[in-house]
């Protein structure tokens, strides 16, 4: 059910692979209890492409779990499989090994349900829907479903918090690319989705205005609680949205390390000055260097 809207405030296998260690905070850790609370849980999955006539090993032996209501980053270098988890979370691809379970279903089955938001790189937004009806549009579709998405009052309230109550009536070619990713957004959390999938949905985005995106959808997410799962290529950017960041590996793609950000929520643009900040995103830069060169 969606709360009410407040303005109150994922060859032959190598030793490494075989082995399949789950990699996080303080090393090792139990399977069993670390899947208990999951909302996406991936399984030492493996997933291959064929590229004319030789196959890709895209992911190796992967094993993470995403705990209800938590936000997680992935992050490695390009070709390292961080949109492939992500597909493969969203059941738009399925596994050659291994499994995906999210919310105690397969994938395909959240999906047939519904149970997604997907946030692309680009806004995807339908050039002859304004703004209101853009981001009503899944949750329209949805109406007669057993989670209908957020009400009319509900998403007007929330567009009206993050600024969009003036562009209501305005089509997307009449909007920066800024506000267009609002919208993108908005129509995500709109949907009452208890999953987000993000791939890079600010990369195309100026760097002032997509500093200001990652705390508007701090924002957002703090009032509806949604589990995430954004993918990045920015340290700054995973650490100040993050519960915890996802160090993937060059290809094959593999988890290298699980960094804890335990910076306090909610976090504003000041947290960018303290010293656990800076010690975070040292934490993930080291990892990303090592796990480049591993």
């Amino acid at each position: 059910m969606t709360p009410h809207w407040s303005l109150e405030t994922g060859g032959s296998p190598t030793q490494a692979e075989r082995l399949g260690e789950r990699i996080g905070v303080g090393g090792v850790v139990s399977r069993a209890d670390a899947a208990a609370d999951a909302a996406i849980s991936f399984e030492a999955v493996s997933k291959w492409f064929r590229r004319k006539d030789r196959l890709v090993h895209a992911l190796s032996r992967v094993s993470l779990d995403v705990r209800q209501s938590e936000f997680v980053s992935l992050i490695g270098p390009s070709g390292c499989g961080k949109s492939t988890m992500l597909r493969l979370a969203g059941g738009l691809l399925e596994p050659d090994r291994g499994s995906i379970v999210v919310n105690n279903q397969s994938p395909a089955e959240a999906r047939r349900q519904k149970r997604y938001g997907f946030v692309p790189q680009h806004p995807a937004l339908l050039p002859w829907r304004t703004v209101r009806r853009n981001v009503s549009l899944l949750s329209d579709v949805n109406r007669q479903q057993e989670n209908p998405g957020m009400s009319t009052d509900d998403q007007l309230a929330m567009l009206d918090d993050i600024g969009l109550t003036p562009f209501l009536d305005s089509l997307p070619r009449e909007l920066s690319g800024g506000l267009q990713q609002r919208v993108s957004i908005a129509r995500a959390f709109a949907l009452g989705a208890p999953v987000l999938l993000m791939d890079e949905p600010f990369s195309a985005l100026d760097e002032i205005t997509r500093a200001d995106m990652r705390y508007l959808l701090l924002h957002l997410w703090g009032k509806i609680g949604s589990t995430v799962l954004f993918v990045t290529h920015s340290i700054p950017e995973a650490v100040v949205l993050s519960d915890r960041v996802a160090v993937l590996g060059s290809r094959p793609g593999r988890i290298t390390q699980v960094i804890d950000v335990s910076l306090p929520r909610p976090r504003h643009a000041g947290v960018e000055d303290s010293d656990d900040y800076h010690r975070v995103l040292g934490e993930v830069r080291a990892a990303l260097r090592q796990g480049w060169s591993s």
